[in-house]
């Protein structure tokens, strides 16, 4: 690559202007990013993972009201992004609403610390117990603790897909770079995640929670200056389209109004533009496929205002992705369990370590991110290339062949679970511990299993999920595509929430043992556990089949070669400026 090239995909600058390949993106660019990534996770993570126990412990909470709050705000954490996406790709582009959001996400932070730190803001606490909150002090936590939703609805969706951005999809080099970036930028989410489940818990239980909280808050201050000392590095898509999900909308209105028209044989007979179109706007062609076969009544000629293939396409993707989207909500409710049900069954075991050391329950999560940690390098550097020698696809094995080897360890990991929760069952039943107080006699390290495997899954599950959803996307909606993967999360959170309030009460009708009641040494987990069994295998097989039926995005990557012979033809060096940058930035 000639060091004064322009990059192949129209990328510009925060001001419009086309950006040289060799000074801009890349992991030059990265290096400002994962920072910022790995505080926010570690912020996150310091408040999700032990806000049970601050609940119950602090607030006095019971255990299904504790569960089902925590699980209803880790939900609105990854459900708001769908918003904040939408903002990005139809109106502001993801570098600035990432920069209003991140400052909410701290704003948000901020006044979490004061809750817990300032007298006046919290209860009353001695060494041992805590007085009950007034309302106005319980007020103010959850409002804080919504702010913080708030500004990752606009951070989470942005700032992974502007990371992706910094690589030219038409460069060769930079695309084998882009197929690593989802791994190692999930490598810093998950360090963050590990300095929280290991260090932050521990201070909160045994410093304070204002130190606790303090800490992150200070640290995405500093991820957020190192964020914007990056600014003149990076790399930003121009705006393609004024609202790319009323595209999709018009097309499925379009295939609907043209229903009573006869679909042609062959494909090539539907409405399309000539590649100069796409070459002029800066946008990628894609080819037909055969799947959502109704919707190409939308691309029919004699139609009324047809779309053309690429836009029915798009909206084929998005059907598509739906799908698969649906197939990842179980998973997601298993996962919720980790900063849940796993931490107040941890609370029960015998935690200590020699003789003045007890364990935080919630920082056995923190064996889920030394497991990702783990394998993340030894996946990236030895099994993918493995498998692309035996295979011949880039990563290896394709997408949804990674989820689906990450659904199968979730469907083992409930197993495992359930089998461990009939030893401490069988633990209580043998040494008469049965008490609401009563420390089973069983190390917690016998829940170190379920954690290692939730974490060996999430190297295939979760970040499957983060580059299958931003890469299948349409172009102009890759912001908004990621979202599937934080909605899946946020759906599943708020399905536990749902779930557990309906097991408690079906279980209590008539007088029956609750399955998760408030003494958990008195209660049916193993039954839950089973139960969370099932429905992941029987997700798991719903997978398979949908996943069989997907067909993958399939762009004209010829348009990079057509856009630089276009530029010698008009008698213009190869590396000038392509026409199509000079619009609006978006991204």
């Amino acid at each position: 690559m000639d060091s004064q090239e322009y990059t192949k995909d129209g990328s510009v600058d925060l001001h419009g202007r086309p950006v040289l390949a060799s000074r801009t993106g890349r992991w030059r660019a990265c290096a400002f990013l994962v920072g910022y990534e790995a505080f926010e996770r570690m912020a996150f993570y310091g408040v999700a993972s032990n806000l049970v126990v601050y609940l119950t412990t602090q607030l006095h909470e019971d255990t299904v009201s504790s569960v089902r709050n925590v699980n209803n705000w880790a939900g609105s954490v990854w459900l708001t992004p769908i918003l904040g996406a939408y903002i990005a790709d139809a109106y502001f582009g993801r570098f600035w609403t990432f920069t209003v959001s991140s400052l909410v996400y701290v704003l948000g932070m901020g006044l979490l610390t004061m809750a817990v730190s300032i007298e006046s803001l919290r209860p009353t606490c001695t060494r041992e117990t805590c007085g009950y909150a007034t309302p106005s002090q319980v007020a103010f936590f959850y409002a804080s603790l919504y702010v913080i939703a708030v500004g990752a609805g606009g951070t989470k969706p942005n700032i992974s897909t502007f990371g992706a951005d910094q690589f030219d999809d038409f460069d060769r080099h930079e695309r084998k770079l882009k197929a690593s970036f989802f791994n190692w930028w999930m490598f810093s989410s998950f360090l963050g995640a590990l300095i929280a489940t290991l260090g932050l818990v521990y201070v909160q239980e045994n410093v304070s929670w204002g130190v606790g909280y303090g800490i992150p808050t200070t640290g995405l201050v500093v991820s957020l200056l190192i964020f914007y000392a990056g600014a003149p590095n990076y790399r930003h898509k121009a705006r393609k389209a004024e609202s790319p999900a009323r595209e999709i909308v018009k097309v499925w209105t379009t295939a609907f109004a043209n229903r009573r028209f006869e679909l042609p044989d062959d494909p090539a007979e539907l409405f399309e533009l000539e590649p100069r179109h796409y070459l002029h706007a800066g946008k990628r062609r894609l080819h037909h496929s055969s799947s959502f076969r109704f919707l190409d009544r939308a691309a029919i000629k004699e139609g009324a205002d047809p779309r053309t293939v690429t836009q029915v396409q798009e909206a084929k993707l998005v059907a598509g992705m739906t799908l698969i989207w649906f197939a990842t909500l179980v998973p997601s409710i298993i996962a919720a369990q980790v900063n849940t049900i796993f931490v107040k069954q941890g609370t029960t075991l015998d935690r200590k370590l020699g003789q003045a050391f007890r364990i935080p329950a919630a920082s056995l999560s923190s064996f889920i991110t030394v497991s990702m940690l783990l394998v993340v390098p030894i996946y990236d550097r030895y099994f993918v290339p493995f498998m692309r020698r035996r295979t011949g696809n880039p990563r290896g094995i394709t997408i949804l062949q990674r989820l689906g080897v990450g659904f199968g360890f979730q469907v083992l990991d409930a197993l495992v679970a359930y089998a461990v929760e009939l030893r401490r069952m069988n633990v209580i039943r043998q040494r008469a511990v049965a008490g609401p107080g009563d420390t089973v006699p069983m190390s917690i390290f016998w829940l170190l299993p379920q954690y290692v495997l939730l974490g060996v899954g999430d190297v295939f599950n979760a970040i499957g999920l983060l580059e299958f959803f931003y890469d299948q996307s349409p172009e102009s909606m890759q912001s908004l595509g990621t979202t599937f993967f934080t909605s899946s999360i946020g759906v599943g959170n708020f399905l536990n929430s749902l779930l557990v309030t309906a097991v408690d009460r079906v279980t209590r009708a008539g007088g029956g043992k609750s399955w998760i009641g408030n003494n958990l040494n008195d209660s049916h987990l193993d039954y839950f556990y089973a139960f969370l069994m099932a429905i992941s295998a029987i997700n798991l097989a719903v997978f398979v089949w949908a996943s069989s039926e997907y067909e993958y995005k399939e762009e004209a990557l010829e348009v990079a070669e057509a856009k630089v012979a276009c530029v010698q033809m008009e008698g213009m060096p190869v590396d000038a400026p392509p026409a199509s940058v000079e619009g609006r930035v978006s991204q």
